[in-house]
């Protein structure tokens, strides 16, 4: 048995998966554990369904030809544990799914073809699962492709296993420098582009401002001269009048109190305790000519003016009209006309700031470009050490004459300002990457998906896989055919490799090889039976009896012997080691 895997991984786990009504399946279960989980059996057994079944789950097109005959839908439904893939979480934190341990996945396939997906049980489309799929589970097989045949990841495999991080870093935030001194540049441009009709406009309205010269608050003090001035008469009136009752005609009351208090001061001499009501009279007379004197004082300045009135209305609807224009308030519109003036300055010192902008850019676009070609040149030391391992790796699975290579070009152009040496500038560098194969001596190399045979794609995914160890983001991976096509020692290494990428991700193999078998940490038979006229196809974990039966059926065929018995064992014990 292989090495005791790890308790958890970093990534994703699948720990169920359910089928029914799939195929020749009409219900069944599969809990997998860490490490390698391998499925054997008789050809035509349904192994292969559960790759299909796993496809369907990361968004595969659905057909009604799953559906199991007799049947109104298929489902599968798959439990992933998460792990701390940062990625993940925030792919189901934008599918609208919170930060939780566990993913239920399920996809239903109504007999017409049609099919919905849910993760949590919402719905969610097939561009969701898509994009999930990637961090979930990645398949090698001839009739499935996910994760690594797909071109658009390999970038992220070679710069992981080259460990760009810092180069990455340092390359995006020039790059992001790059695109805010592009844009500071644009904007002047613009502005420059446009600067007669914006200063002529600033003139214009900062010409009304100036030709009313409003003042702070001066919109406040003319409405309250305004009131005056529209009450002149009633205003004049009212305070004449008051000032000619308290004091200024015969018997005023200044006069009349004066009188009474010199009466109560000559009768406090009988009983001097009035003397302080005399005092307070006296005090109250007094405060009466004070008040009746500014009374006749402001009698006095009372203006009968309706030339001012005129003037006064104009001014404060003049003040008006402009708050309206610009703001709505006086004080917005004094705010305004700064601003203006502000800009206008500034518009002013435009070709300085154009040329300052355009030296800036430069500059930024400098230290991209070195920073671009900097990861270039790493990346392509990478490319030739990452392809020579991964060649060296499939002459070990028997493909000696297969050859590997990690190929860089640059990003196409598209238009825009952002590049260097003639290729698009991104976050990412100025370079795409794709892993080609040519599995033979003489044939041209192509790209993982292009491969012909199941069993090279395996065991090319195999020998990538293994080059690149733990990088992967997928938390499963699914090895289908690995064995197509070989034997004996080639057999061994393929199991102890298998053994070695699933000390660092779950893996999921079907085989025909018991050299392969033996090496698993959880082992699965399916086997297919006839039930009441009709085929179903199970699965079921063996314990270690059994396992070194099937190990044995493995190697002998049907007829298991004492000889096969005894070499299943040496298979077995081989592998413990």
């Amino acid at each position: 048995m292989g090495a005791a895997p790890p308790a958890c991984y970093a990534s994703a786990v699948l720990t169920c998966l359910h089928v029914q009504n799939f195929a020749i399946i009409d219900e069944l279960s599969v809990e997998l554990g860490p490490g390698l989980n391998v499925f054997s059996g008789e050809t035509g057994a349904g192994k292969s369904i559960l790759v299909r079944a796993l496809s369907l789950i990361l968004g595969d097109t659905a057909s009604g030809d799953l559906v199991r005959r007799g049947a109104e839908q298929a489902e599968v439904e798959a439990l992933f544990e998460l792990g701390a893939d940062p990625e993940l979480r925030l792919a189901l934190e934008e599918a609208g799914l919170p930060a939780q341990d566990e993913l239920v996945i399920r996809r239903v396939v109504k007999a017409t073809g049609r099919s919905r997906a849910y993760l949590d049980g919402k719905l969610a489309s097939r561009p969701q699962l898509a994009a999930l799929s990637a961090r979930l589970v990645d398949i090698s097989s001839q009739h499935a492709h996910f994760g690594l045949t797909d071109a658009r990841t390999h970038l992220g495999y070679l710069d992981a296993f080259g460990k760009h991080g810092a180069k990455l870093a340092k390359l995006a935030e020039d790059f992001d420098a790059l695109k805010r001194a592009t844009a500071v540049l644009h904007a002047r441009l613009e502005a420059s582009s446009k600067r007669a009709e914006r200063e002529d406009l600033l003139r214009f309205q900062l010409a009304e401002v100036d030709e009313l010269a409003p003042e702070a608050g001066e919109d406040e003090r003319l409405a309250a001269e305004r009131e005056r001035l529209r009450h002149a008469e009633r205003l004049l009136s009212s305070t004449s009048e008051a000032e000619a009752t308290l004091y200024a005609d015969d018997g005023a009351l200044t006069e009349r109190l004066a009188r009474v208090a010199q009466e109560l001061e000559d009768t406090a001499k009988l009983d001097p305790s009035l003397a302080p009501l005399v005092e307070q009279l006296r005090g109250a007379a007094t405060q009466l000519e004070d008040a009746a004197r500014e009374l006749g004082a402001y009698a006095r300045g009372v203006s009968l003016d309706p030339v001012r009135l005129a003037e006064v209305d104009e001014r404060v609807e003049g003040l008006k009209r402009l708050g309206r224009k610009h703001g709505g308030s006086l004080e917005a519109a004094l705010a305004f006309a700064e601003r203006a003036r502000a800009e206008l300055a500034s518009l002013g010192d435009l070709e300085e700031k154009i040329a300052r902008a355009e030296r800036d850019r430069d500059l930024a676009r400098e230290k991209a470009r070195m920073s671009a070609l900097g990861l270039r040149d790493a990346r392509k030391k990478t490319a030739m050490r990452m392809g020579r391992l991964i060649g060296k790796e499939l002459g070990s699975l028997g493909m000696g004459d297969a050859r590997v290579v990690v190929a860089l070009a640059p990003l196409e152009r598209d238009g825009g300002e952002l590049e260097v040496e003639g290729a698009r500038l991104t976050r990412k560098g100025i370079d795409r990457c794709e892993l080609l194969i040519a599995p033979n001596v003489g044939e041209e190399a192509r790209p993982l998906s292009k491969v012909a045979s199941g069993g090279e794609l395996s065991r090319a995914m195999l020998a990538i896989k293994r080059v690149l160890a733990d990088l992967g983001p997928a938390g499963l991976y699914v090895f289908d055919e690995v064995d197509s096509g070989v034997g004996g020692a080639v057999a061994e290494v393929l199991g102890r490799k298998l053994a070695d990428v699933a000390s660092h991700r779950q893996v999921l193999c079907i085989t025909h090889l018991p050299q392969i078998a033996v090496y698993a940490d959880a082992h699965f038979r399916v086997d297919k039976r006839a039930e009441d006229g009709r085929t179903t196809s199970r699965i079921e974990r063996i314990d270690d009896e059994a396992r070194l039966d099937e190990v044995a059926r493995m190697l002998g065929g049907l007829r298991i012997t004492k000889k096969t018995r005894a070499a299943a064992q040496e298979l077995l014990d081989g592998a413990r080691v």
